[in-house]
């Protein structure tokens, strides 16, 4: 059995200065800010490999390049990163229909799974949407789909506004 060893660097900025930088901004205006460079994006984006390529009042679209660092044993995507990034799309679409100085967290999220993710897809695309905006709850849905337009996984989310 060889051994073959891959290295994968990343590098972050604070996400406490970035959260700061965002407090201020309404969640339409913020998540403009990533998607532009404006703002530093969170540890996690570099982590997963993500990034926001579109974003509109109630729907963000993000650019996702999962690699072989993200595999499980049996030599696919491991679902958790579907998982992470669809909680992200629809987080992110919640996002954009709040206030400034107003927040979100995940209570709830349902994933389906619909077809193995490797890195051999190339880049993927999320999509999130809000489906009833609220003042204390917002609901969402999320969409992983390849290059070819075929759907990968799917996910419906409840987020607490704070």
């Amino acid at each position: 059995m060889s051994d073959t060893r891959h290295t994968r660097t990343i590098s972050f900025a604070d996400p406490l200065e970035t959260r700061d930088r965002v407090a201020a901004l309404n969640g339409l205006d913020a998540m403009r800010a990533l998607r532009d460079g404006l703002v530093p994006p969170p540890p996690i984006a570099e982590t997963m490999g993500f990034t926001p390529v579109a974003v509109e009042p109630g729907t963000v679209t993000f650019e996702c390049r999962p690699g072989l660092e993200h595999y499980n044993p049996i030599g696919a995507v491991h679902g958790g990163y579907a998982c992470t990034v669809l909680d992200t799309v629809t987080g992110c679409a919640a996002h954009t229909t709040l206030e400034a100085g107003r927040g979100y967290t995940s209570i709830e999220i349902t994933v389906k799974y619909l077809r193995p993710i490797t890195a051999d897809l190339g880049v993927l695309t999320a999509v999130g949407t809000v489906t009833k905006p609220g003042r204390r709850v917002i609901f969402a849905e999320g969409t992983i789909l390849d290059a070819a337009g075929r759907l990968l996984a799917t996910a419906s989310s409840s987020l607490l506004v704070l």
